[in-house]
């Protein structure tokens, strides 16, 4: 879930290069809410800074449903740069959107579990 197509484009082809299957995408916070309530994938890859809700607010949302997805935020931005807000967060974690790999999100996963 990310604003801007060309980096949801790239993410797709990185992942399922990778052997994951990607079911959805969305450029906003109400449009990811409503496409994970639709599709109930078992991960999302989710912006920190979306143009209507923040990422924040739509993993928080997601982490209150009954079946909640792994969440993982990215960004632009370094983590230092949200404080202490990524360690509240329901998110499995955080990865900045240079790194963002699938190494990086199967990392994060087996991490959690």
């Amino acid at each position: 879930m990310d604003d801007h197509a060309g980096f949801r484009t790239e993410v797709r082809s990185l992942l399922v290069a990778a052997g994951y299957e990607v079911v959805g995408e969305a450029e906003d916070g109400r449009s990811a809410l409503a496409a994970v309530g639709e599709l109930q994938p078992e991960v999302v890859i989710l912006d920190v800074q979306l143009p209507d809700i923040d990422g924040f607010e739509v993993a928080r949302a997601l982490h209150e449903e009954p079946a909640p997805q792994a969440v993982i935020l990215v960004s632009s931005r370094d983590a230092s740069d949200y404080g202490g807000r990524i360690a509240r967060s329901p998110a499995r974690g955080f990865v900045p959107k240079t790194e963002l790999s699938a190494r990086a999100l199967t990392n994060l996963l087996e991490e959690a579990t």
